[in-house]
């Protein structure tokens, strides 16, 4: 290089600078189409090469390296790619969590499509309708899920085949269309196979490279689609660029202050941004997660903490509220907690203070967010003791406001929407356009778009921001947005309900609780375990009412809508 220079140097003109020809030479030896795009499976991609046996994920008592990680994760995208798969094809993960969802998930994303994950508690009805929203082409799943999958596999069209982990016997026996085992990807890959996309069932080759395939996208494309609660009762499909998550994984790591050395428990559903972000950050600055299927059992969470000697605890205030109730807990030396996060609803203060007691070490961050945008804001630390109730100011690469019903800014102490600007704001939903044009609004400078959030907030006088409460009837419930409306319409679906609807009340631990107010049609004499079983029958766990309350009939209004205010007053 350094010859290169001087030679070039000694035939340049006297007009021509030395820094000048130094540019020049750079890009002559730049071959073309060298420099990769910064996407989302980077994070995975740059960990492996700085660190290839270092361990990146706990699960199932497996020890998974992050070159292990890359490897498999290359298996499935060679062979997603021969599939047939293209570029922004949508492939769904309903899975729980677990090693193989974190691989596929880095498989769909080498292969250029979008990964959408789906809840593991998804009813057969909610399935069928989100596969063919967003036209899902690949689903990975498990056995145990058979009886769900069979049962909309034959609805949903644009399916070409189910790739299955768990007991290889049982596939057979389904009828979902081109059934295969996840073993067959694991021995995949022959460079010169022949394209199985050619076959009605396509079948992996033997295994000889395990190479990412090149890359097709670029940051601006979509990277997933997160499934959220709509106002209608369907759910609506959050679309989140490469940069969005980027751009959001980039900024909470920045003020939590992540190291490569840190250990994080991922206790939470990854089909929840909050739990899934816990993977995509770890591996994005080279930690290690430890990953469990839930908090149904604390004692082996705290246990496995200690085993592990986690650093980064995520969770929302239905799990430290148990965690609360555990009288024992100062037995277990957790003393190598550096920081715990908090987000889907606010803590109570008690709450706050009883953590700090248990972990004094630990510092603890209070923070605001919803998956439009990933993160809205977070309270630094050193802040909760002079104030507890907020949920701080924005995160760094953010800006946010209040505004009022005209859309002008407002000072301290009034309450108004909450907007947000930034590279992690969504692209829009997946086929809503309506919809996307009542929460994006042209923002202040040209061609941009700024989140309105329908959330309603004040500040202090710094800046800092509180939750009033929410613009729409929409619930915040252990952390999801749910719509009462698609917990109406399966309730009304129960035969012997005249009419139903739904309201959230306050709940210390829930942020709010669902409360289902019923009237039998005549004949009819219904219990609460009647209305919770069906429940369980057809909704996920978080969906079910904490309280159900029959009534002769629900108050309506002069235009015979159901008026929820005067329920709320009951």
């Amino acid at each position: 290089m350094e010859r290169l220079i001087q030679k070039n140097a000694l035939n340049c003109s006297n007009r021509e600078s030395l820094p000048d020809l130094f540019a020049k030479t750079i890009l002559i030896m730049i071959p073309k189409n060298s420099i990769k795009p910064y996407l989302v499976q980077s994070f995975l991609e740059e960990s492996a090469g700085r660190a290839p046996s270092k361990v990146a994920l706990i699960c199932d008592k497996n020890r998974l390296t992050y070159m292990e990680i890359e490897e498999r994760a290359n298996r499935v995208a060679r062979f997603l790619r021969q599939s047939g798969v293209q570029r922004q094809d949508r492939v769904a993960i309903f899975l729980e969590n677990s090693a193989e969802s974190v691989i596929a998930m880095f498989g769909i994303l080498k292969t250029d499509a979008i990964f959408v994950m789906l809840s593991p508690t998804m009813k057969s009805q909610k399935l069928s309708y989100v596969m063919n929203d967003c036209q899902v082409k690949v689903l990975f799943t498990h056995t145990d899920k058979l009886k769900v999958v069979s049962a909309v596999s034959g609805s949903v069209p644009n399916l070409q085949f189910v790739i299955f982990t768990g007991n290889q016997d049982k596939i057979p026996a389904s009828n979902c269309p081109n059934p295969i085992f996840w073993n067959e990807i694991d021995s995949l890959y022959s460079s010169n196979s022949s394209n199985p996309s050619n076959s009605s069932n396509p079948k992996p080759e033997t295994r000889n490279n395990v190479s990412s395939p090149p890359p097709s996208n670029i940051d601006l494309d979509l990277a997933t689609i997160i499934y959220t609660s709509g106002s209608t009762g369907n759910p609506k499909g959050v679309m989140l660029t490469h940069l969005n998550m980027i751009s959001a994984a980039t900024s909470i790591t920045t003020y939590l202050e992540n190291v490569p050395e840190d250990i994080i428990i991922d206790v939470l559903p990854l089909s929840f941004d909050y739990g899934l972000y816990q993977i995509l950050m770890a591996f994005k600055f080279g930690g290690t997660v430890v990953l469990e299927k839930s908090f149904a059992f604390p004692y082996e969470i705290i246990k496995q903490m200690v085993k592990e000697r986690v650093t980064g605890f995520p969770g929302v205030p239905t799990m430290f509220a148990i965690l609360l109730q555990m009288e024992d807990l100062k037995e277990y030396d957790l003393s190598s907690l550096r920081y715990i996060t908090n987000t889907a609803a606010p803590l109570p203060v008690e709450h706050l203070q009883s953590l700090r007691q248990i972990f004094p070490q630990a510092k603890l961050y209070s923070m605001y967010g919803l998956t439009e945008c990933k993160r809205v804001s977070y309270l630094p630390p050193e802040e909760l003791d002079r104030r507890p109730g907020s949920v701080g100011r924005g995160m760094p690469n953010e800006e946010v406001w209040i505004i009022d019903k005209n859309g002008n800014r407002v000072g301290p102490g009034v309450v108004g929407e909450l907007v947000v600007r930034g590279s992690n704001v969504m692209s829009g939903y997946w086929g809503l356009p309506e919809e996307t044009a009542l929460v994006l609004k042209p923002g202040k400078y040209p061609g941009e778009v700024i989140l309105h959030t329908g959330d309603l907030f004040r500040t202090d006088e710094e800046g800092y921001l509180y939750f009033v409460g929410r613009k729409d009837d929409m619930i915040k419930s252990k952390g999801e947005r749910i719509s009462p409306k698609e917990i109406e319409q399966c309730l009304c679906a129960l035969e012997g309900v005249a009419e139903a609807t739904i309201i959230g009340v306050p709940d210390k631990i829930l942020g709010q609780a669902i409360k289902a107010f019923i009237s039998c049609r005549d004949g009819y004499s219904l219990k609460k375990q009647d209305i919770l079983k069906h429940c369980k029958e057809n909704l996920e766990d978080f969906m079910l009412p904490k309280f159900v309350q029959f009534v002769e009939s629900l108050p309506k209004n002069s235009n015979g809508k159901i008026e929820k205010l005067s329920l709320k007053l009951m």
